[in-house]
């Protein structure tokens, strides 16, 4: 006759519960409109840099900004939830903890 082991419910901490998903949607297109923000600065960038006549390697930095961050911000605001630090304990042999009274328990009893 088998005996299937009960399964223990894993207990989560409040340090451990992720970040709620509509905190984490907004923050994905916060970082989402300034880097959008930043492709628009080189593209009128560099079409004023352009007309201005300033040296074609500004102009082509610009340029290049400008086609590539909209990839870039896509894949970082696509790229799913952020990881989110678990929670980390103090040092137990600081001042703030008391000592364990009595006596240790002893390997192999």
């Amino acid at each position: 006759m088998k005996v299937n082991p009960r399964r223990q419910a894993e207990v989560y901490t409040v340090t451990n519960a992720p970040r709620p998903m509509s905190e984490d949607i907004g923050y994905r297109q916060r970082r989402y409109l300034i880097s959008m923000g930043i492709r628009t600065v080189c593209f009128i960038g560099s079409v004023i840099t352009a007309m201005a006549g300033a040296p074609l390697w500004i102009v082509g930095l610009m340029v290049v900004g400008a086609l590539f961050l909209p990839y870039i911000s896509v894949i970082f605001a696509n790229g799913g939830r952020e990881p989110t630090p678990t929670a980390r304990y103090g040092d137990p042999v600081s001042p703030h903890h008391k000592q364990i009274s009595g006596q240790g328990p002893e390997i192999g009893s």
